[in-house]
């Protein structure tokens, strides 16, 4: 059986010892809005997106993340300029893992939010 998916990522859940704590620091560093709602046992953090992703999006939940950033890595687009996003991590309480790094599709940097977590900020290319 061969099954071709038109994403292949269902949805992503970043995991955070305190949602509110958690929400704030996303909402701080990325320039997107999270909204609260209630999923299964959870309530979560959803990423609002234009138009909304579904099942599809990413969303954070009470949890415990992998120690020391060794988890998957969540890359997430950002409102404004990467500098501007990788200067609101620290002040955030996150720690900046990496300068800018350029690929064709934009630029990135690897940070880590205040569970631990490893993440991407990503600014994608003009054009």
């Amino acid at each position: 059986m061969t099954f071709t998916p038109a994403l292949p990522v269902a949805w992503t859940e970043i995991p955070v010892g305190d949602l509110d704590a958690g929400t704030a620091f996303y909402e701080a560093v990325t320039g997107c809005r999270l909204e609260r709602q209630s999923m299964g046992p959870n309530d979560t953090a959803v990423f609002v997106t234009d138009p909304p992703m579904g099942a599809g999006g990413v969303h954070l939940y009470p949890g415990k993340p992998a120690p020391g950033g060794v988890g998957p890595t969540v890359h997430l687009a950002i409102a404004d300029r990467l500098e501007d996003a990788i200067a609101r991590v620290v002040p955030a309480g996150g720690a900046v893992v990496s300068p800018p790094i350029a690929i064709p599709a934009g630029r990135f940097a690897y940070i880590t939010d205040p569970d631990g977590n490893s993440i991407g900020l990503f600014e994608a290319a003009e054009g």
